[in-house]
């Protein structure tokens, strides 16, 4: 795997807001003077409303269970890995980092394999592995619609293959085409970057992270490339979180505009979150952070 060292492009924020409420007894005097719930959107996006309500249930509980899914036919544990096919960014690496977060609320870990480990949870994680085999094994266990549903109403995060399989459309799919969730409004290419051979680090200036101005080290491994920014006039703004400089983008896709999509390596869209690298195969947990405040529970910034 090889350093890129070259200055990465400056990182671009748009501006969200929200609104909180503090307690139960302003909870229940607000859903009383609503008719149409529809219109008690205390979130940042599609699905606002249930996503508030969502934030509500959290908020009250002493622990917040978080799922990342594994691959069927992977033999997982909370503790180790103990098949050689490990994923790219799996389970353990995630709990790992999420197991360093200092808050307020307990982070519980959650491994998610059938549809009832999917309903535990108030997030989800989706890592890196191969997509096109996530999404076929996740039809063959039963998983594909629930994880559909689940988009909808719930946080989830996807690295690398999850950031596939969250994008609207996908380029330079196996033969026979991608299944994909949906959830951001993008366009994305599989392997932007080219084969295996092709993986390296690179530093990324993040806007939003504790210490940002301390890099944080992106690992690319067959990594997909963002080719276009599609929200809908009734979607969520998506928020441009990393960049990478336009001299590491791939010759075929190389661009001398420092705002191109394709130097996008990181984004949010209302309380969904994706990355085209492997933050969990780092030592800094500062992405990790990042999702849980941010995206599964605001308040707690």
């Amino acid at each position: 795997m090889t350093n890129r060292n070259d200055r990465p492009g400056n990182s671009v924020t748009s501006g969200v807001g929200s609104f909180l409420i503090s307690t139960r007894k302003d909870i229940g005097s607000l859903i009383s003077n609503f008719t149409n719930l529809q219109a008690f959107r205390l979130d940042l996006g599609a699905g606002a409303g249930r996503h508030g309500l969502h934030d509500m249930a959290v908020l009250s509980r002493e622990e917040v269970i978080v799922g990342i899914l594994g691959e069927s036919g992977y033999a997982l544990s909370s503790h180790r890995l103990t098949s050689d096919k490990a994923l790219q960014g799996a389970f353990v690496e995630h709990q790992a980092m999420l197991k360093k977060l200092s808050l307020k609320q307990k982070i519980v870990v959650a491994q998610v394999r059938s549809v009832e480990d999917l309903n535990r949870c108030d997030a989800l994680i989706i890592p890196g592995g191969e997509s096109t085999t996530i999404a076929v094994l996740a039809r063959v266990s039963g998983l594909l619609e629930p994880l559909r549903q689940f988009v909808k109403t719930k946080p989830v995060w996807g690295t690398c293959a999850g950031a596939i399989l969250l994008s609207q459309t996908v380029e330079g799919t196996k033969k026979g085409g991608q299944e994909i969730l949906g959830g951001i409004s993008i366009a994305i290419a599989r392997n932007g970057w080219g084969s295996q051979v092709e993986s390296f680090e690179a530093d990324l200036d993040v806007v939003g992270l504790r210490n940002s101005d301390k890099p944080f080290k992106g690992v690319f491994i067959r990594a997909p490339v963002v080719l276009g920014l599609t929200p809908g006039p009734n979607d969520a703004p998506i928020q441009v979180v990393a960049r990478l400089h336009t001299s590491l983008l791939p010759p075929s896709l190389s661009s001398l505009d420092e705002n191109d999509p394709k130097t996008i390596v990181a984004l949010r869209q209302g309380r969904h979150f994706l990355t085209t690298f492997h933050p969990e195969l780092t030592q800094d947990h500062r992405f990790h952070e990042y999702f849980v405040k941010e995206c599964v529970f605001p308040a707690a910034i």
